[in-house]
């Protein structure tokens, strides 16, 4: 693994080093539920801002990692929606984010940065409230380089594609759908969303890896193909 990281960091600090000084470089990490597409982010993250610091020592971090987890639908837009039964039950499937409300960010990111260029705001997700929370994380015009990760970053299906159009380039993190599910077993009763392995064994199957399904199937054409990132915190549920 350590060699894909060293291998898309050295690509990445290329690509951002030929980035014109009024641009940002894009790129969005998806893979299905489980993948690791939030530990590669923050990975990348991390790995470029320590490179960008040792350079300039007395600078502001160069690089985030933006989740797209805050452009959720709240539970009330569920509730609003035609079959809330459904919506609730299928909570993390395409149809239950704002996939416009996102490309609107992609596409405010990727306008041309000026010496008046504002902080621009994006939305988390609370998951003690299991809402999202607007304008709860801070993009400063001085932040060029973004890794955003979400499992729909890629799935040739719109607005999603439209999203995808605008980055500089396109990952997918692979991971078997076994190893995945595992994960989300663990990851659901830690996180509380299910109260015991076997209503978690439930929702990866019959919400997590239907949606992991369709990522595979829609998937657009990508530049880079990692192998899952491990993540410790998977293994402590």
């Amino acid at each position: 693994m350590n060699h894909q990281v060293d291998h898309l960091v050295k690509k990445t600090w290329a690509k951002f080093c030929n980035t014109a000084d009024d641009a940002r470089l894009m790129i969005a990490v998806s893979g299905i539920p489980g993948s690791g597409k939030t530990a590669l982010a923050n990975m990348m993250t991390q790995r470029i801002n320590e490179i960008y610091l040792s350079e300039n020592p007395h600078g502001t971090p160069v690089a985030t990692a933006l989740p797209m987890d805050g452009y959720h639908y709240t539970r009330a837009q569920l509730s609003a929606m035609p079959d809330p039964t459904r919506a609730f039950s299928r909570r993390g499937a395409a149809f239950t984010f704002d996939g416009e409300k996102f490309l609107q960010l992609v596409q405010g990111l990727r306008e041309p940065l000026t010496s008046e260029a504002k902080k621009i705001y994006a939305p988390s997700f609370d998951h003690a409230v299991k809402d999202p929370v607007d304008d709860d994380i801070v993009i400063p015009a001085s932040c060029r380089v973004i890794f955003f990760e979400g499992n729909y970053l890629s799935l040739n299906k719109e607005p999603w594609n439209k999203a995808a159009a605008l980055m500089d380039e396109l990952w997918f993190v692979d991971v078997d759908f076994q190893v995945a599910r595992k994960r989300l077993v663990r990851r659901h009763v830690k996180a509380g969303i299910a109260k015991d392995e076997v209503e978690a064994e439930k929702r990866a199957d019959e919400n997590d890896l239907v949606n992991g399904k369709e990522i595979l199937d829609f998937r657009m054409p990508v530049q880079e193909i990692v192998s899952s990132i491990y993540d410790p915190t998977w293994e402590k549920a």
